[in-house]
């Protein structure tokens, strides 16, 4: 064999390896399916980060833990506001949505719901101070903040008062998406006497931060939280997924770990 033949066969040789390797690449490229998620914009520390900015949080740093253990997906995430994030997922626009968000027969009906909880959120009442109010019975007679219509804080109130028909509360609908920092501004000045809300979306930094008179109540109420996916054919396995993934986080500790980095507490005891 020639020296000129011998380089041309190497050569042959490693163009063929190239192209193996590229068209293993490519392959490897396409099997990868990019997955859309619409986070809270405004939530710390549950999650924040508005649109082009990469969110942060509790639920973001859960999603990268999940991502880890499902390399088949690369997810991106995205700050979106509450009724947005809905809105995209049953649009299909977004593939997945996590906001705290808790099981509801709608929601069950509407999107695909791993098993496994995501978090824990523990609802709580913002009044003033001075307003002596420390449960559920004191807000008889008072001006409760409107709260998102067919939402998880609209369902529990409801449901207390056909628990407790001898104290009558008045709890509105609304689907005006204000902020919830606007809202803790808007009792402490007196136009609403309280605030129900789960407290992992970050109220007690924004009363401490900006010295609101405003104070937290103690739980009146414990809810497990999830994660929620667009319904589609293509989804039940991204759900299977997401459902094992966080089964096995929550086993080997992560969750935890996680919880008390962001909230300062371990909410995975409330979790099953």
């Amino acid at each position: 064999m020639t020296s000129m033949s011998s380089i041309s066969r190497r050569g042959l040789g490693l163009a063929l390896a190239g192209v193996a390797i590229a068209f293993a690449t490519a392959s490897f490229a396409e099997d990868v399916r990019t997955i859309k998620i619409a986070t809270s914009a405004e939530s710390k520390p549950l999650s924040w980060g508005a649109i082009g900015v990469e969110p942060q949080g509790y639920e973001p740093d859960v999603l990268k833990a999940i991502n880890a253990k499902l390399p088949q997906y690369k997810f991106v995430m995205e700050g979106a506001a509450d009724i947005a994030q809905e809105t995209g997922l049953a649009t299909g626009k977004y593939d997945i949505a996590t906001g705290g968000y808790y099981r509801a027969p709608a929601r069950e009906k509407q999107f695909l719901i791993p098993e496994a909880p995501i978090g824990a959120s523990l609802i709580k009442i913002y009044s003033r101070k001075d307003s002596g109010i420390k449960e559920m019975k004191d807000l008889v007679g008072k001006k409760i903040v409107p709260v998102t219509a067919g939402g998880g804080i609209y369902k529990f109130a409801t449901a207390w008062q056909e628990k407790n028909p001898d104290y009558k509360i008045e709890v509105t609908a609304s689907s005006a998406g204000i902020p919830y920092p606007d809202r803790l501004k808007e009792v402490e000045n007196g136009k609403y006497d309280a605030l129900v809300l789960p407290s992992n979306l970050g109220e007690q930094t924004v009363i401490d931060e900006q010295k609101l008179a405003v104070q937290a109540s103690e739980p009146v109420s414990i809810n497990q939280t999830f994660v929620l996916i667009h319904r589609s054919e293509e989804n039940k396995a991204l759900s299977d997924g997401i459902d094992k993934a966080l089964k096995e986080l929550k086993a080997d500790g992560t969750l935890a770990k996680l919880s008390q980095k962001w909230f300062g507490e371990d909410i995975t005891t409330y979790m099953k």
